[in-house]
Formats: C-alpha cells, sequence, structure tokens
C-alpha cells in the first residue's frame, strides 16, 4: 500500500467523521454517535451502494491493513484511558450498594434476553463451526455491555454528573464493565484458543498471571516511579516511555493468550496508582490523538465489516428483535436496580436510559467477536445498527423522564431527591 493511498483514505475518513459528529453535536447527540453513523455510511452499506467503483478502489482489501494497524493502536489508547478513569471514578465506593443493584440487574436481564433469543438467532446468523454457547454468552455480553466514556460525557455536557442519579449511574456502569469484561474475555478464551478446553485453561490461567504481575509487581513499580519521578502528576518523556512500555507488553500479552489486546490495556491502565492529576496530565496528552485521529478509522473499519443483507428479508425481523431486546433489557434493569436502592421512578428510569448507552464500547464487543470468529458481518452490522439507536436513545429519554432540571438538583443532598426505599 502506498503513502498516497494510505493519506487519502485519512482524510476522507477524518473529514467525514468531523462532519458527521458535527451535524449530530448540532441536533443534540453526542459526536460519537455521528463518528459510528460516519462509518456505517463509509461501508458497503451506504458508499459501497452509491459509488460502488470509487468505494472499491478506495478501500480494496489489499489497503486496509495500515488503517488496522493504526485503529488498534488508537482502541489500545482508548481502553488504556478508559481504563484510569474506571480506577479514578469515585461512583462505586461512595454507592456501592446502589451502584451494586443498578449495575448486577443492567448486566442479569439483558444477557438473559440475549440468551432467550439466541436460539433464534444462532441456526442463521452464527458462523460455521460456532458452537451454540459460545455464540449465545456473546451475544449476552454484547447486550449487557454501557459505554462508560459514553455516558460520562452526556452527563458532563448536561450538567448531570453530580446529581443522585448520575452519581448511581456512572458507579453502575462501572460495575457493568468489570463484569461485562470478564463475561466477554471468558467467551473469547473459549473460542481463541482454539485447543478446546486444555487452551481455556491455559488462557486462564495465563491471565492469573498477568493480573498478579500487574498488581503485585507492575503497580508498586509504578507507584514508586510516580512518587520519584512526577510527584507534581506530571511524567516526563522517559517516564511516558516506561508508561507507553507497560501498556504496550501488557496488550501483547492478552494478544498472545489469545485474548484482544484491548483486555490488556484497559487491565494496565486500572493497575496503575490513582492519581487525578496524573489521569488528568495522562488523558490531556493520550486523548486527542486517540480520540480525534486514531478512533475515526476504528469507526471505518467498522463500517467496512457490514453487509447490506442484514437489512433484508429475515434480517430485518432479527434487527429489530435485537433492538427491542437490548433496549428494554438495559432500561428495565437498571430502573429496577434503581428502584430497589430507594430512587424515585423518574430518576429510576433515567438511570436505566443512561445504561441503555452503547456508543463505542458496544463497538469494541463487536470487533473483537468478529476477530474472534463468534459473529459474522451480518450480525456484526445489525449490532452496530443496535449500538447507533440505543446510544442516541438516551438523551430523549432523559429529556422525557426527568427534562434538564438536573443542575438546579445537583446542589442538594441526595437524601432529598431520593424516596424512602419502597
Amino acid at each position: 500500500m502506498s503513502a498516497t493511498s494510505l493519506l487519502l483514505q485519512l482524510i476522507v475518513i477524518l473529514s467525514t467523521a468531523r462532519l458527521c459528529g458535527w451535524v449530530l453535536r448540532y441536533v443534540g447527540q453526542p459526536s460519537v454517535v455521528g463518528e459510528m453513523a460516519a462509518g456505517l455510511m463509509l461501508g458497503p452499506v451506504v458508499m459501497g451502494a452509491l459509488f460502488p467503483a470509487l468505494h472499491a478502489q478506495l478501500f480494496s482489501k489489499e489497503s486496509l491493513q495500515g488503517l488496522s494497524s493504526l485503529s488498534t493502536l488508537g482502541l489500545v489508547l482508548f481502553m488504556f484511558v478508559v481504563g484510569l478513569e474506571l480506577r479514578a471514578s469515585q461512583g462505586v465506593r461512595e454507592q456501592l450498594r446502589s451502584a451494586g443493584y443498578v449495575g448486577v440487574l443492567s448486566i442479569l436481564v439483558p444477557a438473559a434476553l440475549g440468551i432467550a433469543i439466541a436460539p433464534a438467532l444462532h441456526p442463521s446468523l452464527a458462523p460455521a463451526g460456532v458452537g451454540f454457547w459460545p455464540f449465545a454468552l456473546f451475544i449476552a455480553a454484547a447486550l449487557s455491555i454501557t459505554a462508560f466514556p459514553v455516558m460520562a460525557r452526556i452527563l458532563k455536557d448536561r450538567g448531570m454528573t453530580r446529581t443522585p442519579f448520575g452519581q448511581l449511574s456512572l458507579g453502575a456502569a462501572a460495575v457493568v464493565d468489570v463484569f461485562a469484561w470478564i463475561l466477554l474475555a471468558f467467551v473469547v478464551a473459549m473460542v481463541g484458543a482454539g485447543e478446546g478446553y486444555q487452551g481455556l485453561l491455559k488462557t486462564t490461567l495465563g491471565m492469573v498471571v498477568v493480573l498478579c504481575v500487574l498488581f503485585l509487581a507492575v503497580k508498586p513499580a509504578f507507584a514508586w516511579l510516580l512518587r520519584t519521578k512526577a510527584p507534581e502528576g506530571e511524567p516526563s518523556i522517559t517516564l511516558m516511555a516506561a508508561l507507553m512500555i507497560g501498556l504496550l507488553a501488557t496488550s501483547l500479552a492478552t494478544e498472545w493468550l489469545h485474548l484482544h489486546a484491548v483486555f490488556g490495556a484497559f487491565l494496565f491502565g486500572a493497575c496503575l496508582p490513582r492519581d487525578d492529576r496524573l489521569l488528568k496530565s495522562l488523558t490531556e496528552r493520550i486523548e486527542p490523538i486517540s480520540i480525534v485521529v486514531l478512533m475515526p478509522l476504528f469507526f471505518a473499519l467498522a463500517g467496512l465489516g457490514t453487509t447490506a443483507n442484514a437489512f433484508s428479508g429475515a434480517g430485518v425481523g432479527a434487527m429489530l428483535l435485537i433492538l427491542g431486546v437490548a433496549a428494554f433489557g438495559k432500561i428495565a434493569g437498571g430502573a429496577i436496580g434503581a428502584r430497589m436502592a430507594g430512587y424515585g421512578w423518574r430518576d429510576s428510569l433515567a438511570t436505566g436510559s443512561l445504561m441503555n448507552a452503547r456508543g463505542l464500547m458496544e463497538l469494541i464487543v463487536m470487533k473483537i467477536g468478529l476477530d474472534a470468529g463468534l459473529i459474522g458481518p451480518e450480525l456484526f452490522t445489525m449490532l452496530l445498527v443496535m449500538a447507533l439507536v440505543t446510544t442516541a436513545m438516551t438523551g430523549p429519554l432523559i429529556n422525557l423522564f426527568i427534562g434538564r432540571k438536573a443542575v438546579a438538583v445537583t446542589e442538594q443532598p441526595a437524601e432529598l431527591n431520593r424516596p424512602a426505599a419502597p
């Protein structure tokens, strides 16, 4: 692939992503929804159908290796920051009981519904050779995921970060992310090693070793380095290099264990010592390049993996079934959990609506499933549409349930905004 072709691809992808992101933000949606839509527009469903010759020349299969490598790097950097933010969140510690109710139920309800519809999806949508339970468990994981970064962005843009239901939702999303990624890692390990249960055992033991090394050796080592070399939370160039080497090495380890590199990136970020100044510094240095430049490449590649077959015949029915189950499971599970924790119905339904935002995290799950051979292009396309629609639903549903009153509520104690448990 020539440098000219790669540069042209980058210009087209980044321009389309920025344009779609701006349009969607103008109508009140998070920019990530526009960037996800840009990926779909650049794929065979839209651009490939309208301009087949241009699409085939611009995004020929042999020219995509460079984009794939850059998008993997973007995923690794993004998940590293997600791991850092998960450690930095106070939601789980401050509202462990309430967040636990919401988090667990917003996993169990959609996961159970996902397994329930798997018999209808497996015969026609599972790739050849994929057994029922790996497929069903992947569907359960895909429907259970919540986009922690997108949720945080929505709450911040609306001034709802410190509202009772906002704090509850952030804490619950952290719980969801942990358990959903554990389930996804287990499913990928089931099929990724290619050695049956012996391969699963090997991968599991390997992950135990990685976790021990990270939290018993790497974490104290970086705690010492940061304490001595970056006491103000501003890492030097040498320390940044050490962080990047550690990040890439952990990502390589999980890739070698037949898991995706994003698992290693997430774990490396989560294992670092908690320091808000360090988080701010790393976020300012990493997010611009990962989110603005590299992540749109991931969206574009996701769009290139779609197929128009998902919108014809029985595919439409399957897509509507997935969308309905995904939305109902998340909203109902989150709302029931919040209600059990003592919140009013309006705040409970708003919490469920926030848990329904899947965004970028869903695309990462889908890409892992596609790479592992758990799903094919048709189901990949359906899940992409589901991720777009459920994320776009979040803002309007919050307006429906609680309006835009959250800034005034922010300063009030949680007890004043939460009735006694029923």
